[in-house]
Parts: structure tokens; sequence; C-alpha cells
């Protein structure tokens, strides 16, 4: 194996729980962890099992990523709004997890479509007679009118409640952790603007907690019955404005970032140029910022004499998620699910071959097809594009402004790639190790388009290659090709010649 294609193998030092008060419960049937894919309940499932629970994972569609990633857990494939699916899920379950959300899909769709998601797990839940459901919500004062966002995760846990089987809710409040959208947020805003303007809002009250507390509370739950049934609030340490978080992270940094008060408070203008200047999209950023107006503190800390521990503050949090950056571990990122059903997205080889447009570059070299492939590898992110990428950074920008995933989304490993993985505006489809790298396009396309890296023997020497291919039926779309094709043969005959030469 190639080690910079390896997922890194988790350690002691990569788990949360090791010092959790409660111990597991022997004896406990299986699992059901739904989000698995998703930043939070990716983590959970290596804490289940490592603590030896039997543990089944729910995603939406099939693949060898999930297995590879946890090879002892069982995998289901549904649908969180299909009952049929569910009852199949749910078959042989004494405790589910209830991790979705439907943030990626923006302001105007999630909230319909949590709720009816809710509803079919809850009859499902029911119908198999599930002992309990855990379910992690946000944190808000239900007596103060509350942004959509929060709204809507109050009612989610109001709709499972209706049924028969148990349910335990956490409301949590902004979540720190490496690869989580709250993080990457504040980091790139005090990264990037040399001056702040702090609106209003900003002076609100919040309680953020780690990424390894949320777990722990998640896990806590499930060793101690006394849970079950009730609802929680969590947090971290401290109590902060949002302005007073900004600062933290700027000081940490040793950034000279000027902070001004300002008047102007208007809540979309912020959203969309955060969205500009960090890797999370406009329909994530809205969702999460309206919550902004809203005061997120704990108000019942109940739960620290049924869990008693002790979380980490926020400054911790911070320091930790950029040292999992630095030693490039980060295991979960919010892109890992985002755009919204990517895995169920047409791939290359759906097509059979009937792609509308193609182009391939190629040359031949003197090099291994292993070190041409780990410079293959390196492409994207903060490595950028080897040449022209000033036109790569203008693509992004531009499907950035028109609310798209933009390049600056970046990667989640500088050194190992894995399928499903995100780089910048692509997204891993295929690979296999010295010979083929397969790129989806997520940006805003008249069509559909993928790039393709291959590399093959020929008369002793490689061959090194690479193949774009856009599908598309409409005039917009052969417009689209045949007006960036020329830039293509320039950007692309060029990228193989700096990926040779880098090798």
């Amino acid at each position: 194996m190639i080690p910079y294609l390896e997922t890194p193998i988790l350690d002691s030092q990569d788990f949360f729980c090791f010092d959790l008060p409660t111990k597991p419960l022997p004896g406990t049937g299986k699992i059901l962890v739904t989000g698995a894919s998703g930043y939070i309940g990716g983590r959970l499932v290596s804490e289940l099992l490592a603590r030896g629970y039997q543990v089944r994972v729910m995603v939406r569609g099939a693949s060898a990523v999930n297995r590879s990633l946890w090879p002892d857990a069982e995998l289901a494939v549904a649908d969180a709004t299909n009952l049929d699916q569910l009852r199949q899920a749910f078959e042989g379950i004494d405790t589910a997890y209830y991790l979705i959300h439907s943030l990626r899909l923006g302001p105007k769709e999630f909230q319909m479509a949590d709720i009816q998601a809710a509803a079919v797990f809850r009859t499902a839940a029911e119908e198999k007679e599930i002992k309990r459901i855990i379910y992690l919500g946000g944190l808000g004062d239900i007596r103060n009118p509350l942004s959509p966002h929060l709204r809507n995760r109050i009612a989610v846990s109001d709709e499972l409640k209706k049924g028969r089987t148990f349910l335990t809710v956490l409301r949590a409040a902004i979540i720190i952790g490496s690869g989580s959208a709250s993080y990457e947020i504040i980091q790139h805003l005090i990264k990037k603007l040399p001056i702040i303007f702090v609106p209003p809002w900003a002076k609100n009250r919040c309680q953020p907690i780690g990424i390894r507390d949320v777990i722990k509370y998640l896990v806590g739950c499930l060793e101690v019955p006394e849970t079950s049934g009730r609802d929680f609030d969590i947090g971290g340490q401290d109590i902060l404005t949002y302005e007073q978080m900004l600062k933290v992270l700027s000081r940490i940094l040793d950034s000279k970032t000027l902070f001004i008060p300002f008047f102007f408070s208007y809540l979309r203008f912020y959203t969309y140029l955060v969205s500009l200047l960090t890797p999370v999209p406009n329909m994530i950023t809205q969702c999460l910022m309206e919550g902004l107006k809203n005061e997120v503190i704990v108000l019942d800390d109940s739960i620290k004499k049924l869990i008693p521990f002790e979380p980490i503050s926020y400054r911790e949090a911070i320091i930790r998620a950029m040292s999992r950056e630095e030693q490039d571990r980060v295991h979960t990122r919010w892109s890992d699910a985002y755009p919204p059903a990517h895995v169920l997205a047409l791939k290359l080889h759906e097509l059979h071959g009937q792609v509308a447009f193609g182009a391939r570059y190629s040359l031949l070299t003197e090099k291994g097809s292993s070190v041409l492939f780990q410079s293959i590898c390196r492409i994207g992110g903060k490595e950028g594009w080897f040449h022209s990428n000033w036109m790569w950074r203008t693509r992004g920008m531009l499907d950035r402004i028109l609310l798209g995933v933009g390049s600056i989304r970046g990667r989640k490993s500088h050194t190992y790639l894995a399928i499903n993985d995100v780089v910048d505006f692509w997204r891993v489809e295929d690979l296999k190790p010295a010979e083929r790298l397969l790129l989806r396009a997520e940006m805003k396309l008249p069509g559909k388009a993928w790039l393709e890296f291959h590399i093959r023997e020929e008369e002793g020497r490689r061959k090194l290659s690479v193949v774009t291919y856009f599908d598309t039926h409409t005039l917009l779309g052969k417009l689209y090709w045949y007006i960036f094709l020329p830039f293509h043969y320039f950007i692309f005959r060029n990228l193989i010649k700096e990926i040779e030469k880098r090798s």
C-alpha cells in the first residue's frame, strides 16, 4: 500500500472516551448510527466500536470506502424517508442514534425534509420496538423567539417524542473541532480579514462545546440508563459572545485583526460574505448564522450529575483543532456530507461510454507509476493545481459567487486521498493506487463533468494522461464546452507536465 493514500489508522490519542467516567454496558444489543457519513456520526462510530459495541452504520449509498472505514461494523443502506428501508435497517437494533439533518439543503428545504425524516424514523422505531433513540439537537431558550434552524431542531425532537420509543435529547450550541463547519468559519475569518466589523448580534452569548465532549455525552447517554426519556443541555466551560470567540482565536494566532463596532446588522449580507471568505458554502452558513441572533447557553446542567466530567474550554478546543490540522489527522469534516446526496450522484461508468464530449492530454515519461501517482494526489487544496492557479481560483470564486461549493473548500487531508474525499470543487469518485484517479465535478455547470488521471505502461515507459469528460444535452452546455476548450488545452497540458516534473 502506498502511504500517502492510506487513511490514517486511529490510535489511542484519536479516541475521546478513554477517560469517560461511564462504563460500557455488557449485553447491549446492536447500536444503529444514522448520519454516519457526516462530521459527528463518523467519529461516534469509531468510539462505539472501540468500546466493544456491535454497531450498524446507516448510509444512503453503499461504497467500499464505508466498509474500509469501519470493517467491524455492519452496513445498512437506507434513506431516512423510506419506511421499508428503515424497517430493514432497524432489524435487531437495541438503540438508535439520530444524527440526521438537512442543513446542506439550504434554509428553505431543510425544515420540511427534517420533520418528514423524523416522522418516518419514529414510525419504524416503534414498529421494530427499539428501546431508545438518542438525538443531538440545537441549544436555544424556547421562551424566546428562535431562528428557523433552532426551531427546526426542537420540532424534530417533538416529532420523535410522539412515539412510544424512549428519546434522549442532547442540545448543543456551536461545536468546535478539526473539520467542523463552525471552526473553519471562525478560523478563515481571522486569517483573511485584517478588519472585522462587529454587528450588534455579535454581542449575543454562546456556550461552544468541543467535539470530544459532544462524543463523550453521546456515548455516556448510552451507558447511563437514567438519561432515557430526558432532555439535556450540553456546553463547554466558557460562555462567550461571538465577538469574544473571534478574539480568542485572534490572540492564539497572534493576529493583528482590528474589531470595529458596526451598526449594520442585516444577517444575510454577512452570511453571503462569510460564504465567500470561508470554505463553508452559503446554504450551510445561512442556516448556522441565523442562530447567531439567539443566545445559546446551557440553562440546565443536570447531565453533569449523571455523566460527571469537566468539558474542555473554548481555547483548548481551538488549540486541539489546530493541532489536528497540523498533524494532518482530520478524520471527519463537514464536507464529507456536502453537497446533498453526492453518493447517489451519476457516476461516469453509469454512462457506459456515452459521454457527449471529451478530450485527452498525454505525455511519456521514464518516471515510475508510484511517484507519478503520488504527485497526482497532491493536487488541489493548499498545494494548488501546480500551474495556472489563478485560473482555477477564478473559476472557483465564480462558482462561490453563484452559491456553489467553490475551490476554497480545499481538502480534508494534504497527504492522502480516499474515495468520496473532496478536492476543491471536485470529489474523488474512483481511486486505484499507481493507476487511476477519477474526480467528479461538484461546481455549478450546464452538465456533468469528470477529470480522470491515469498511468499506463507503454514500451517500457509510463504514459501519463489526463482526460476531461463533459456530458450535456443542452445548447448552453455545448456552448460552454467549446468556449472553454482552448483554455483546457493550455491548462491540462501544463498540468501533466508539472505533475511529471514534481514526481
